[in-house]
């Protein structure tokens, strides 16, 4: 009953819309003051690794991650520090707009979540929390914003697409 009064209520999707725009501005405030104060994400790198979650029996408790971001992330950090601010950005600016709403939002937890397992808290429980229910409304969330005509066009194209591959089997 409530996933379909978030799916589906003009009412939800105006408190959505507040939900998105708050989020949003998180995002690509963040993204922009990476994008202009010259980041760098090697030394976050280094403290998540150094200083690993821990449980209450003191071993770690995202040791796969840790490892990706020893082995994978550390040695590239040159292009983390592209790509989390802009991707930041991007966040952002899909959330305001409302365009490609849960793509954006998806993008988003990733690296709320990411952040998370890193052991930076900060406001990340909070963003998981509105991004699922943003993630949970799907369309809706979006509806007022440029979903409105991105996502039926999306699916026109797309359905063209099929039919274009189907004539060709045959």
């Amino acid at each position: 009953m409530f996933n379909q009064f978030l799916r589906q209520n003009k009412v939800a999707s105006a408190i959505l819309t507040v939900l998105r725009l708050y989020l949003g501005y998180e995002w690509l405030t963040a993204g922009l003051h990476k994008l202009t104060s010259g980041f760098d994400a090697s030394g976050f790198l280094k403290g998540a690794i150094a200083n690993p979650v821990k449980g209450p029996d003191g071993s770690m408790v995202y040791a796969t991650y840790v490892g990706f971001l020893k082995h994978i992330a550390l040695p590239n950090a040159h292009i983390f520090n592209t790509i989390i601010p802009l991707g930041e950005f991007l966040v952002g600016l899909g959330l305001i707009l409302g365009c490609l709403t849960t793509a954006a939002m998806f993008f988003g937890l990733v690296m709320n979540f990411s952040y998370v397992m890193a052991g930076t808290v900060s406001t990340n429980p909070l963003d998981i929390l509105l991004g699922v229910i943003i993630i949970a409304a799907g369309y809706n969330a979006g509806r007022i914003g440029l979903d409105r005509w991105v996502v039926p066009f999306i699916h026109k194209t797309a359905a063209k697409g099929n039919k274009a591959a189907n004539n060709n089997r045959a």
